[in-house]
């Protein structure tokens, strides 16, 4: 009787909530991780406890991720039209009375001062899957621009605050979704084309519209300025020009190998601005050089292909949406921030995964493996 009613072991009561667990994304995610936590005890040593508290937001990330594994793909799918709902109600309500700081309104007190807009960077592509996956076999073009609205809604919501960065990442999660659930390239081209010639334009012409006092429409000035200081950022090189120089400095003269762990000169001598936040990959590449540069980068790509690879096995519409709009969400956030420290994007706040410092920002990504890994162990289990 003792024996029927004894416990089993801990490793056999886990060992089913690690059946299906996809090792190579555990792979990926460990090896950049692990890259982050050295660049932050280089880059933030004199940041207090920058290293240890970027450390707890790993552990915290991870703790995030393997709860939200356990929970099966059709359970996620039951909350994106409750989280949707919410994030854009919270949105709705930072405008009306939220916090305002440094010119924008961005925070919400609800007891903790929180930050609406980051729920939607994983509530929108939740709700764009349901909403392809509802209408999964009978798609019209209708569908396309409802799900259009549904994504400019928040957007629109999130720029307002104003918050660039933010809103290009639920964008491109967003759009992600759209275009992987079959739409057209014929309505995808002329966009881009007409972006295309608008970059061009805007180059060829710099002088005329970036003179003085020439005002953009739609544009705040703030990020009239980062796109003109991006075109020539000599024209103020101790003011608005001051960070992507120095980023492009560091990067230079990391060379081929670097400088050496501990040993960027840019770095400690705090000529890098925001060296532990958005610009950490120029310290990086300052201490880690060109081949260092190569492997993070290798490590994102293999990521992101494995995230590709998990979208492309899922076994229904809803988790090949999610899993696509997920990963894509880690290539822009790593494009995006690698670019605007190289000098070819305008400087917008996007961390750079797993090697940034920040909790929300962790947060997320830690939201956004879970998922990944619930896909992946849905389908496994299937498969056995």
């Amino acid at each position: 009787m003792s024996a029927v009613l004894e416990k089993p072991p801990l490793w056999q009561r886990v060992a089913p909530m690690l059946q299906g667990f996809d090792g190579p994304l555990a792979f990926a995610v460990f090896l950049l991780a692990s890259a982050g936590l050295m660049t932050m005890y280089s880059s933030g040593f004199d940041h207090g406890t920058r290293f240890y508290d970027h450390a707890r937001n790993m552990l915290i990330a991870g703790s995030i991720m393997f709860v939200v594994a356990q929970v099966p793909p059709q359970r996620l799918m039951s909350l994106a039209v409750p989280l949707y709902t919410l994030g854009v109600a919270l949105l709705v309500a930072v405008a009306m009375f939220g916090i305002a700081k440094k010119g924008a309104r961005r925070w919400i007190d609800l007891g903790v001062v929180i930050q609406p807009s980051e729920i939607m960077k994983i509530a929108m592509p939740l709700m764009l899957a349901w909403w392809f996956q509802k209408r999964e076999g009978q798609l019209r073009p209708l569908d396309y621009a409802m799900a259009g609205l549904i994504l400019l809604v928040p957007v629109g919501l999130i720029m307002k605050q104003p918050d660039l960065g933010t809103s290009l990442l639920v964008l491109a999660a967003g759009v992600s979704v759209i275009f992987f659930a079959g739409l057209s390239w014929k309505l995808i081209v002329p966009p881009v084309a007409i972006g295309l010639v608008g970059i061009v334009l805007l180059v060829v012409f710099e002088g005329q519209l970036c003179g003085e006092g020439v005002r953009w429409p739609v544009l705040h000035d703030y990020q009239q300025q980062r796109i003109c200081t991006l075109l020539d950022p000599t024209k103020d090189p101790l003011g608005k020009g001051f960070h992507i120089i120095q980023g492009m400095i560091a990067i230079g003269s990391g060379g081929l190998l670097g400088k050496g762990f501990m040993q960027g000169t840019q770095t400690h001598l705090e000529f890098i601005p925001e060296r532990t936040t958005d610009f950490i990959f120029a310290a990086f590449s300052e201490e880690f050089g060109l081949v260092g540069n190569l492997c993070l980068m290798a490590g994102f790509i293999f990521l992101i292909f494995r995230g590709l690879a998990i979208a492309l096995e899922a076994s229904t519409l809803f988790s090949r949406l999610l899993a696509g709009a997920i990963t894509m969400i880690f290539f822009t956030y790593a494009f995006v921030n690698m670019g605007m420290v190289s000098g070819i994007l305008p400087v917008v706040g996007v961390p750079l995964p797993f090697i940034s410092y920040g909790g929300t920002a962790m947060v997320t990504l830690g939201l956004g493996l879970g998922i990944l890994m619930s896909i992946a162990k849905a389908k496994r289990l299937v498969q056995t």
